[in-house]
C-alpha cells in the first residue's frame, strides 16, 4: 500500500500580510497564542502602537500568570539595525521583563546581539528571537510556523545569580523549579487553558484566571502550600472592591466550593486573596508530589467552579 503524502511550500510572508503595521501586527494582537505556545508564558497583548515618547512599540502586554511587562517588536523582513535600536528605546521606556523581536530573518550580528543582551541584563529580563515562518500542504490555507532562534540561556543566569546568594537560597529555587516542573506538565495535561509556564524558582506559581488582575496563584508558606485566588491591582482600591463584592455573595461561593476558605483583605498591601490551606508542610517531601499535585490541580479546579457559580462577580468591577 502506498501512502500519498503532501509537500510542505514556503509561503512568503508579505504574501498573507502586505503590510507590517496595518496586517502583521493586528493579525498577532488576534492571535496572540501562536507566541504564546512559542515562548511557554501566558501572554496577553493589550495594546498595538503604544505610545514611547514620540515613537510607537509594535505591540505591549503582559505575562498574565505574573503580570510582567512584555513587549514585541515586528519586522516583516531580514533584522536590522535600526530595529535593534527601537528595541532597546522602547524597553527603556516601558521596562518589560520580557522583549520579542519578530523578524523574517535574523542576521548572526544581532543573533550576536540578542545573546548578549540575555548574557549581560539580569536574571529577570529576558529577550526573544522569533523568526516568521508560512507554510502550506499542497492548496491548503498558510499557516504560521514560528521559531525561536535566539533566547534566554536561563541555566547560564541560574548560576550567575546563585553565585550572589547563599548555597541555602540557591537550593531552595532549585528545589522549586523542580518541583513546578513535576506540577505544571500534569495540570497543563489535564486543564492547558490554565497555563503554559513550564517551571519556576519561586516559592509560588500563578495561573490565568480570565480576568485581569487576577490569577489562581499556588504558594509554599510557612504555614504550608496554599492555593487561592489572588487580587492583585495597581490600584489597592481596586483588588479590595473586587474582594469584597466577592465576599458578599462567599455563602453561596463557599457552597459551590464545598470548603470555607480564609477570607484575607491583606490590609495594607495592594493584594486580597482567598486561600486553601492543604495539608502539605514541606516541599521537600519528594514522595508525595504526586498526591500534591493531585491536590493543587483538584483545589484550581474547585476555586474556578466556586468562581464561575457567583457569576464571577469580580469582573464587573472593572479596571
Amino acid at each position: 500500500m502506498t501512502t500519498s503524502l503532501g509537500r510542505l511550500a514556503v509561503v512568503p510572508a508579505r504574501e498573507v500580510w502586505p503590510h507590517e503595521a496595518l496586517d502583521f501586527t493586528p493579525w498577532l494582537l488576534r492571535n496572540v497564542d501562536v507566541l504564546s505556545d512559542l515562548l511557554g508564558m501566558d501572554l496577553v497583548l493589550e495594546a498595538a502602537e503604544h505610545p514611547v515618547g514620540g515613537f510607537s512599540l509594535d505591540l505591549i502586554g503582559r505575562d498574565e500568570s505574573t503580570g510582567e511587562v512584555v513587549i514585541v517588536e515586528n519586522q516583516l523582513e531580514t533584522s536590522d539595525h535600526t530595529h535593534l535600536g527601537q528595541i532597546i528605546t522602547y524597553a527603556a521606556g516601558t521596562d518589560p521583563t520580557t522583549i520579542v523581536w519578530v523578524a523574517t530573518g535574523f542576521r548572526e550580528e544581532h543573533r550576536a546581539a540578542i545573546d548578549w543582551l540575555n548574557q549581560r541584563t539580569d536574571e529577570n529580563t529576558r529577550v526573544f528571537g522569533v523568526v516568521i515562518h508560512v507554510v502550506r500542504i499542497g492548496d491548503s490555507e498558510p499557516a504560521p510556523n514560528f521559531e525561536l532562534v535566539a533566547q534566554p540561556n536561563d541555566w547560564n543566569k541560574t548560576v550567575k545569580a546563585a553565585t550572589r546568594q547563599s548555597g541555602e537560597t540557591s537550593e531552595r529555587e532549585a528545589t522549586y523549579r523542580e518541583f513546578w516542573n513535576f506540577v505544571l506538565p500534569r495540570m497543563r495535561a489535564q486543564h492547558p487553558s490554565w497555563t503554559r509556564r513550564n517551571t519556576s524558582k519561586q516559592s509560588f506559581c500563578d495561573t490565568i484566571f480570565g480576568v485581569p488582575g487576577i490569577v489562581g496563584s499556588m504558594v509554599w508558606t510557612r504555614e504550608g502550600l496554599v492555593s487561592q485566588i489572588y487580587f492583585l491591582a495597581t490600584d489597592p482600591a481596586l483588588a479590595t472592591a473586587r474582594f469584597e463584592a466577592l465576599y458578599e455573595r462567599r455563602a453561596a461561593f463557599e457552597a459551590a466550593l464545598g470548603a470555607v476558605p480564609a477570607w484575607e483583605p491583606m490590609e495594607g498591601k495592594k493584594a486580597t486573596r482567598i486561600a486553601m490551606l492543604s495539608p502539605y508542610t514541606d516541599v521537600n517531601d519528594r514522595e508525595r508530589w504526586p498526591e500534591i499535585a493531585d491536590w493543587l490541580i483538584d483545589s484550581q479546579a474547585r476555586l474556578r467552579r466556586a468562581f464561575a457559580a457567583v457569576g464571577g462577580v469580580v469582573g464587573v468591577v472593572a479596571d
